[in-house]
């Protein structure tokens, strides 16, 4: 029987991480059914959805369509198996008070996006269609740009990524962990926010909650920047350098039910610099200086999925199981680095995993 791999894991193409922003979205989580079938059904999906989303983005190229797809701790070992990505895990609850960061299932995420929703809700119902059978939806959330890039409480969201390299960097693993080179880790959350409540303050006092004035989206001074500041807390510095990570937030809603949200989508080499900002968010930082965006948002969903490279989805034998052959398209390749000691290195500003 053919084998997931191929010569060099050093070649591995990342999926479409760090594309630009687009104006639509659709977030679609999925459980993988028990039965092999479904587990087969799910392998040849993976396959398949470069020629898929192919067909459907050459009816308006400039829309720039794009899937990415990621896939859950549990899930992997059951569709996959080993060797299985460092740091994947299922996503950890936090909860200090009335502010809890749950833990929700899913096994396949599907973030896709484009210039234009049809063309999204085109590539999703392909998607499930092919995997009719074989997966149970868990939430599907469409997400849109509202006005200059801003969220549904009036700021702009997403100022601070990284762009170009650096955005590949912020969110692409290399050697520190060979056997998945050009891969991903994204921590969704679907958060609803009082509205009413948030919008009975004053604007004054709302910049200080985020950490940046509301009409030019420009950051506060240190000088007066409360430390509970959203942009405060939610920014990492190790050895002296900002970790940065690549957000893919978009505003969804529903009018008539008075629901207003934000999904948070956020993409990283590791999981650790999102889990920090979300303990010092939920937690505090030190304890109890949290951040005060949570008087108004909660969250009601959260999951932490590995994205494969487009090299590792692209050479997956479709009707393999886990117990036939090792997951990773470059487990070969990784056994061994060149010096013959495992190839794990460092994640920078993070130490490695030994």
């Amino acid at each position: 029987m053919a084998t997931n791999r191929v010569p060099d894991a050093s070649r591995a193409s990342p999926q479409a991480v760090a594309s630009p922003l687009t104006r639509a979205a659709i977030f679609l989580i999925v459980a993988v059914n028990a039965d092999a079938a479904s587990r087969v059904a799910v392998r040849s999906l993976c396959k398949e959805l470069v020629a898929l989303l192919r067909a459907v983005s050459f009816r308006d190229l400039e829309a720039n369509l794009s899937c990415v797809v990621g896939v859950g701790s549990d899930a992997w070992d059951r569709i996959f198996g080993n060797p299985r990505p460092l740091e994947l895990h299922p996503f950890r609850a936090l909860q200090a008070g009335s502010r809890h960061a749950v833990s929700t299932p899913g096994d396949l995420l599907f973030h896709i996006r484009a210039g234009r929703m049809d063309l999204c809700f085109e590539l999703a119902t392909h998607i499930m269609a092919r995997l009719n059978g074989a997966v149970t939806p868990i939430d599907e959330v469409h997400g849109f740009k509202y006005f200059d890039d801003r969220d549904l409480m009036g700021f702009v969201d997403g100022t601070e990524n990284p762009s170009g390299e650096a955005a590949v960097d912020a969110t692409t693993i290399g050697e520190e962990d060979h056997s998945f080179i050009g891969g991903s880790y994204v921590i969704v959350q679907k958060y609803l926010h009082d509205l009413a409540k948030w919008n009975s303050l004053h604007t004054e006092a709302q910049e200080q909650i985020i950490g940046r004035t509301k009409l030019s989206d420009i950051e506060l001074d240190d000088v007066v920047k409360p430390t509970f500041a959203h942009n405060a807390l939610t920014k990492i510095v190790e050895d002296g350098n900002e970790v940065k990570i690549l957000r893919h937030n978009m505003p969804f809603g529903n009018a008539a039910q008075g629901e207003f949200g934000t999904y948070f989508i956020g993409y990283a080499r590791s999981p650790r610099p999102i889990e920090q900002m979300l303990s010092n968010m939920f937690i505090g930082q030190p304890e109890g200086n949290y951040d005060r965006l949570l008087d108004f948002s909660r969250a009601v969903t959260g999951t932490l999925f590995f994205v494969p490279s487009a090299t590792f989805l692209e050479n997956i034998v479709a009707d393999q199981s886990p117990a036939d052959t090792p997951s990773a398209p470059f487990a070969e390749a990784a056994e061994r680095s060149h010096d013959g000691s495992l190839g794990i290195g460092s994640l920078k500003g993070y130490p490695s995993h030994e």
